[in-house]
């Protein structure tokens, strides 16, 4: 792509001459850290600053404490591009572009419920209880496909867990490397092996824009196909817990 082309789909993404990138500081899977100077580090915004970078713009990070506020804020065109997951109820209002990393999504089964609950599918049944950060992209994928489980919902993977335990409900949901954590502070309960699904990260910008959609899109497969997705994932320790997304078909 040419330098014209390059300074013209820059313009039309960041028109203030800086990409404003909206950070998902949820996710300590892709937010790991924080500069000195206070900006966060991680596979995310190392994503939005080389993205940045092939258009020859600076990057400033906003941090949004939750991926719900962070989808609210395309209302006021508050960011340029968002990383978040890709969801159906967030697609309405934003151009997603493919998945460049994805981590699982399981449960964590109570103690006093693994009479009755052994794996994935008797999760969704009359009388069980799952608590889950509202707002998350697992909230939002099981909002859409159970029909008899009753959801719970938390500000915070905190919350959720801490909603889980008080009222002894039977199942936590939530990213695997959380729950492996969490797991640790409840002896006798178990962690599922499936997964209810894959929650993909990927990077959206505002509809209507098909020539800077299209070109995220490019970016992101080359940055899965060139390795440096999994670069990343190496650089901030992440191994493991996050995988470089299937390539898009």
């Amino acid at each position: 792509m040419n330098q014209e082309k390059k300074k013209e789909l820059a313009r039309r993404l960041a028109p203030g001459g800086l990409l404003r990138a909206g950070i998902n500081m949820s996710n300590f899977l892709l937010v790991t850290g924080k500069t000195a100077g206070g900006e966060p580090t991680g596979v995310s915004p190392d994503m939005a600053r080389a993205l940045a970078a092939e258009l020859g713009l600076d990057a400033r990070m906003l941090p949004y404490e939750g991926p719900g506020q962070l989808a609210d804020a395309i209302a006021d065109k508050a960011w340029d591009i968002g990383n978040i997951a890709a969801e159906p109820e967030r697609a309405k209002t934003i151009h997603f572009s493919s998945a460049y990393c994805e981590i699982q999504a399981t449960y964590l089964i109570h103690n006093e419920s693994l009479g009755t609950i052994s794996g994935i599918e008797a999760v969704d049944q009359p009388g069980v209880r799952i608590a889950v950060k509202e707002r998350s992209a697992y909230d939002l994928f099981l909002t859409d496909n159970l029909q008899h489980a009753e959801l719970l919902r938390a500000p915070s993977i905190d919350a959720s867990f801490d909603l889980f335990v008080a009222e002894k409900l039977e199942v936590l949901a939530g990213l695997r490397p959380a729950l492996q954590a969490q797991q640790e502070k409840l002896p006798g309960s178990v962690l599922l092996d499936e997964s209810f699904t894959a929650i993909q990260q990927s990077i959206g910008c505002q509809p209507g824009l098909e020539d800077v959609a299209a070109f995220i899109e490019d970016f992101v497969c080359r940055s899965i196909a060139e390795g440096l997705v999994a670069e990343l994932i190496e650089k901030h320790g992440v191994n493991g817990r996050l995988s470089v997304a299937p390539m898009p078909s």
